[in-house]
């Protein structure tokens, strides 16, 4: 979905499509509803749990 970049919270991009929701579990972050996830980038994020943020990107793209 154009429109998400990894510089928005995990938050805004579950707001914007929440089709993106499975694709962020799958690639383990299952925290979605901490406050970490409302405050921090999806790269930060990514970052922090050893996470591919350029394929992340993709499959976040691909729903």
């Amino acid at each position: 979905m154009s429109g998400i970049t990894k510089e928005m919270t995990i938050g805004e991009i579950i707001a914007a499509n929440p089709d993106a929701v499975p694709v962020l579990l799958d690639a383990g972050m299952h925290c979605l509803g901490c406050p970490a996830s409302q405050a921090e980038s999806l790269e930060e994020a990514a970052m922090v749990h050893g996470i591919d943020i350029d394929a992340l990107m993709k499959a976040i793209e691909a729903v």
